[in-house]
Parts: structure tokens; C-alpha cells; sequence
């Protein structure tokens, strides 16, 4: 048997892919894989903001018009990248165990501490609104590039410190760079950061895929998708969600931004059956309370 598997060329998501790969080949010793390597039109384009270029899905849509077309069996996504919804026919096959989900600072190379009079990097308008939560008199702009190109743009100056996942940071070997975590509480994730995702065409047999899968990391992730789903959220929209498991039970915190950029977040908690629809219980919550001022 053999697969093909679809990726964006970045050092990271190559990474990524062998991640899966090594999975694959691990449960399925005869197996025979081939990776598969492409830009896309969100690593093309890096003068302008997601959200002013088409959201997130310009990470995935030459992925799925490969895989679609046959030229690949399987793609291997960042979940916080993959749009919400889905191409008919690309479902995906499997959520892989969580890395850490937090978000980091990083500061250039040698610094011992955030120079607040330059900016920090950060295109997400999810960390943007939570950043001035945290530290009101700090500038945040958008930084855009893989994290090599990101931490190069750091340490020629043009920024004092990064915000980046804590996740790619440690599967590119960039620990040593991360200055602090930020907790959950302090900086809500983005839905589904840390996780993998692989997607494959719907006739495919999936059992093949069972070896990647991770049941806790499938609960927390289809939850925070359903939380940002219900708010009509993509990528130039602030919202934030994060699941972890306890046990047989899930919790699910939720952030929501208001048109005025106020900041709302709440939480719930269930069985972890009931995930997705707690998610979508706690975001309706969160947009009622939002149109009730007093609230």
C-alpha cells in the first residue's frame, strides 16, 4: 500500500508531516509513503494581513485541490489553520495528540526583557486584543512569514518581542528562544493550536488512520471548532476557544469580542459527549451577554 501525503513546503509543516509519516509507518511497518510538498497561496502572499487576503482557507486550498484530484491520499494541516467549514468530500481522518497549547514571547536573541517602546509581532486579532489586556501601553503589529522568518525580522530589530505558538516553536527545536508562556487564562488559544489534523477524501477506507488518532485530543478539538463555528468566526474575527479533558468530563472556555472590542470570556463544563454542544451553548451565552450592556 502506499500513500501520498500533501503539505505546505515550511520547515514546520514538513515537520509536521513526518510526524504523521513516522505514526504511519510505525503501525503499518509495510507501508510505503511519499511526501508531497507544495506553497500555497498564504505562504505567497506576506505584504497583507489574513483577513485582508481571504482568511486562513489560503493555507489549505491547493492542499485540498491535490487532494481532491487524486495527486495526494492524505494532507496533514495545523488544526488552528483549517477553515471551519470543510470541502464536501475531505473530511478529517484524524486529530493527533495535543502539543502544547499556550502561546509564547519571544525576544531577540540576548535580550533579557521586553523593550515596550517597539512593537510586538503578531498579525492575529486574537492575540491582539487579549496582548492589550496584558500590557495596555504596548504597540502590537502584524509580523507575517514562517517563525524562522518571523524571529529573523525580530532580530534585526524591527519588533521587541514575538507572540507565537509554543507548539511550532518546540517541534522546530526553538525552545531555547521562548522568553515566557503565556497560561490559558492569561492568553486564550486559538481553537485547535497544538493539534494536528490530517485529512484524506471520504470514499478512502479510514481505518489506516486509527493509529494517529487521539480521542482526547478529538473531544477538545471538534468543541473548540464548534464553539468558534457558532460565532461565524474565522480569522480576522477575535475569538478564541481551548477544551481540556478531566477525566471523563471536558471543559470549554470561550472568548468573544463585541463590535466595540470588548473582551468576553466564560466557561463551561459537561460530559465530554456533550463538547460540541457545550461550546455551542457557552458561545451563544457570551454573544447574548455581549448585546445586554449592563451585563
Amino acid at each position: 500500500m502506499k500513500l501520498r501525503i500533501g503539505s505546505r513546503d515550511s520547515l514546520l509543516a514538513v515537520i509536521q508531516s513526518r510526524l504523521v509519516m513516522d505514526a504511519l509507518q510505525a503501525a503499518h511497518p509495510g507501508i510505503e509513503l511519499e511526501l508531497v510538498t507544495m506553497k500555497t497561496t498564504g505562504d505567497k502572499i506576506l505584504d497583507r494581513t489574513l483577513d485582508q487576503v481571504g482568511g486562513k482557507g489560503l493555507f489549505v486550498k491547493e492542499l485540498d485541490a491535490a487532494l481532491q484530484a487524486g495527486r495526494v491520499d492524505l494532507t496533514v494541516h495545523s488544526c488552528k489553520d483549517l477553515p471551519m467549514e470543510l470541502p464536501e468530500g475531505l473530511p478529517i481522518a484524524a486529530f493527533l495528540r495535543r502539543e502544547d497549547p499556550r502561546d509564547v514571547l519571544a525576544l531577540p536573541e540576548g535580550a533579557a526583557e521586553w523593550d515596550v517602546r517597539l512593537p510586538a509581532g503578531s498579525a492575529s486579532p486574537r492575540r491582539r486584543v487579549q496582548l492589550r489586556e496584558l500590557f495596555p501601553a504596548a504597540e502590537v503589529r502584524p509580523v507575517r512569514g514562517n517563525v524562522q522568518t518571523r524571529l529573523r525580522k525580530l532580530d534585526e530589530g524591527g519588533y521587541g518581542a514575538l507572540i507565537l505558538a509554543a507548539a511550532g516553536m518546540k517541534r522546530l527545536g526553538l525552545e531555547r528562544r521562548i522568553s515566557r508562556y503565556f497560561e490559558p487564562e492569561e492568553l486564550l488559544p486559538a481553537a485547535g493550536q497544538g493539534i494536528l489534523a490530517v485529512q484524506c477524501r471520504a470514499d478512502m477506507d479510514r481505518a489506516v488512520f486509527d493509529c494517529l488518532r487521539d480521542r482526547e485530543a478529538e473531544i477538545c478539538a471538534l468543541a473548540e471548532r464548534a464553539f468558534v463555528q457558532a460565532l461565524d468566526g474565522g480569522c480576522s474575527s477575535p475569538i478564541a476557544a481551548y477544551a481540556r479533558m478531566e477525566g471523563d468530563n471536558v471543559t470549554v472556555t470561550g472568548m468573544y469580542v463585541d463590535g466595540t472590542e470588548r473582551v468576553r470570556k466564560g466557561a463551561a463544563s459537561g460530559p465530554a459527549g456533550e463538547g460540541e454542544a457545550l461550546a455551542r451553548a457557552l458561545a451563544k451565552k457570551l454573544k447574548e451577554d455581549a448585546s445586554c450592556p449592563e451585563k
